[in-house]
């Protein structure tokens, strides 16, 4: 039996505190908590040290009125999906578990003093999130309903407890016709406990007390129910209090909704000779003791799996840290803010003027000392900024840029179908990336026989089929940049760069058995697909996305031995125009002629005729057989042919979207994004396409 998940519901005027909610809900051991009022544009999520937040709001161009959110244990991340319906007032969040999927809804309720059309509004919103649940799904709303529901167990045996406290007003009363019609329960007013424990907000003029703050559960779940009370120490500069439910669900395990990828392992440590040398000696120790397969997939597959279980052992597994002011001045700020805490319990327990005065000091005592640690934490990251840029220091630039923005916000949303329809379960999202990707890499393009016939035949280079030596691959490997993101495999290029000595030889081993075998292992042509935004357009459409392929970074570097040998061929073909991925050429040459040829045309007083085009999709769409063909044709020798057709040949990919990986699908057009071969191949194909097209026109701007 799971007991202990606690589902609470907190008001409060600025969900940017989100440091300090993240403090008190700890102290309370809450798992999830419902987050009213917070006033935040848009839908997002926002992750601290140990608790995640999802939140819903109003557009970005209208008021910040309003939202509401979820705070969930990063622990629990695993089994929760946010949802979303596009209000305010309503957010949907779904928990997966091994007995069915349960929906908690996070409501804020208009007030009292709201108008007809607005509390119409929200209660068709409401009736239609209830409606969009299957009635064997558990069902959870928290929030503030701005309902006072009484006492009246008479009236409404069906939906209210023996334990109520108040009178019923208006909206209490429209809030127990739509418990009664939908079965469902008020459980605040189930369990007999102290008068102070029942209610949640205090009248700022009459100074009565009230139960606003309500959770309601199915008829059907309410001996899950263990118990629910306020907590008036919860303190986060709100006028409610927090109200708690405890509530017990089974079973024991939670169901997976995301598939677990690889451990990072922390690159920070690479940088230590004493690690570094026992990484060295752990690998030899595990490679003398374990026996590699013949094939390059087994020998690749040995090699992986030890670098990275002894990477892991010996560097460790990489933490996310959250840079804000608050967590770096935790230590000044918590003691202050157990005093306001403190002095506010005080006060509620005995309301005299003396509490009060000393209520307020705290307050201003913590605003204070907040502001002076802001101050002294914002001093000190300028000047380390200003001095790694003085210093030439781009990455410790950039480090500081990043925690100068804090916990890092990413916004959220439904995507649509391919038919415009709105999708907001995960795993149907997930499918529609897989949808979309699918059909942008497997388009079948072809190359016509006349054109291909066209290109004049090249006496193939058969030099360039050698066997790679281990300076080549030493090359490779000092080329990678540092501090990128890994494929799948979860080997990162420090590790590589760090300990390249002790993994050169082995390295070499697996790439010259590829060069044997004219094919690489299946893990160096499989990508992972991350999605960015453009930031422009809607959000729901993935047309709007930037897909970042993940590539093996041990496949890049034997992409990069390859690629020396190809430049050489790509050298045949090449036009003098041809600037772009081109050694000691630029862009900025073609610009300088461009603006040269601009001048003179006005200086003569010429006709000058610029087409600016952009392709679209252009890596995409180029046909890999008349790719290879042309290879064929301008002399690329028969093994350097086959490993750069095992690249792209059988190729996988795998999009990961919101924390969850999709199923893999076939990647089967286009050259591979991400690989450091694929603007050479592409810009091979082009010059060639360039030639067919134009061999017959007049080059050249005639000068007098």
């Amino acid at each position: 039996m799971l007991t202990g998940l606690s589902e609470d519901v907190w008001d409060i005027d600025d969900l940017r505190k989100t440091a300090v909610i993240n403090n008190e809900l700890l102290r309370l051991n809450v798992d999830i908590a419902a987050l009213q009022e917070t006033r935040l544009a848009d839908s997002g999520i926002l992750k601290e040290k140990d608790y995640t937040f999802y939140w819903q709001g109003k557009a970005p161009d209208e008021p910040r009125q309003h939202g509401v959110a979820f705070a969930v244990k990063n622990s629990l991340l695993s089994m929760v999906e946010p949802g979303s319906n596009g209000s305010e007032r309503l957010l949907p969040l779904r928990l997966n578990t091994t007995t069915g999927p349960i929906t908690l809804v996070s409501v804020y309720a208009p007030t009292l003093n709201a108008t007809l059309e607005t509390k119409d509004r929200f209660y068709e919103n409401l009736t239609s999130v209830i409606n969009s649940i299957p009635d064997k799904e558990q069902l959870i709303l928290l929030g503030d309903f701005n309902a006072r529901v009484g006492a009246d167990n008479d009236s409404w045996p069906s939906c209210l407890g023996k334990f109520g406290v108040g009178k019923m007003n208006e909206n209490g009363q429209r809030l127990l016709e739509l418990c009664a019609f939908y079965n469902l329960c008020i459980t605040n007013s189930y369990f007999q406990t102290k008068p102070q424990h029942k209610v949640s907000w205090r009248h700022p003029r009459s100074k009565h007390w009230h139960q606003l703050d309500l959770i309601l559960v199915r008829r059907s779940a309410i001996n899950c129910v263990l118990h629910v009370r306020s907590y008036h120490s919860a303190d986060c500069d709100t006028d409610h209090s927090l109200v708690c439910c405890k509530i017990r669900l089974n079973p024991k395990r939670f169901y997976r909704s995301r598939k677990q990828g690889n451990p990072r392992i922390d690159v920070s440590k690479m940088s230590q000779p004493d690690l570094t040398q026992k990484f060295a000696e752990a690998l030899e120790k595990e490679l003398d003791a374990t026996q590699t397969g013949d094939s390059a997939m087994g020998k690749w597959e040995t090699l992986r799996n030890i670098m990275h279980c002894t990477a892991l052992a010996t560097f460790g597994k990489r933490t996310t840290k959250t840079h804000d002011w608050f967590e770096a001045k935790s230590s000044v700020m918590i003691p202050v803010i157990e005093a306001k805490r403190a002095a506010l319990a005080e006060y509620k327990r005995s309301p005299s003027q003396r509490n009060l005065q000393i209520l307020r000091a705290t307050r201003s005592k913590a605003q204070q000392v907040a502001r002076h640690c802001a101050n002294e934490y914002w001093q000190q990251l300028s000047n380390d900024i200003q001095k790694a840029a003085i210093s030439g220091n781009t990455r410790g630039m950039y480090d500081g840029i990043k925690k100068a923005l804090g916990p890092t916000k990413s916004k959220t949303a439904p995507l649509k179908s391919s038919t415009g329809e709105i999708i907001s379960d995960k795993q149907q999202q997930l499918g529609r990336w897989v949808e979309h990707y699918s059909d942008l890499y497997s388009r079948r393009n072809t190359v016509t026989s006349a054109a291909l016939d066209a290109i004049e035949c090249l006496p193939i280079m058969e030099e360039l089929d050698a066997e790679p030596t281990v300076e080549e691959l030493s090359k490779a490997v000092d080329k990678l940049a540092s501090r990128k993101a890994p494929g799948s495999d979860g080997i990162p290029p420090d590790l590589l760069k760090q300990c390249k000595c002790s993994l050169l030889h082995p390295l070499h081993k697996v790439l010259c058995q590829c060069w044997k075998e004219g094919a690489v292992p299946q893990d160096m042509r499989d990508a992972k697909i991350v999605t960015l935004y453009k930031n422009k357009g809607e959000r729901s459409d993935c047309n709007n996305y930037r897909g970042i392929s993940l590539l093996s970074i041990v496949g890049k570097v034997f992409a990069k031995v390859i690629l020396t040998r190809l430049q050489k061929l790509a050298e045949r073909v090449y036009p003098e125009s041809q600037c772009g991925f081109r050694a000691e050429r630029s862009t900025v040459d073609m610009i300088f002629s461009l603006r040269q040829l601009q001048e003179k045309c006005r200086e003569q007083q010429m006709p000058l005729y610029v087409s600016f085009i952009d392709l679209t999709k252009a890596f995409d769409l180029v046909s890999r057989d008349g790719l290879f063909k042309i290879l064929h044709k301008i002399g690329c020798p028969p093994k350097l042919q086959s490993l750069i057709e095992s690249f792209h040949t059988d190729m996988k990919g795998t999009v990961q979207f919101n924390g969850s990986c999709s199923e893999p699908f076939s990647i089967s057009s286009g050259v591979k994004q991400g690989c450091v071969l694929a603007p050479t191949l592409f810009g091979i194909f082009f010059a060639l396409l360039l030639k067919h097209a134009f061999g017959s026109a007049t080059e050249g701007i005639y000068l007098r």
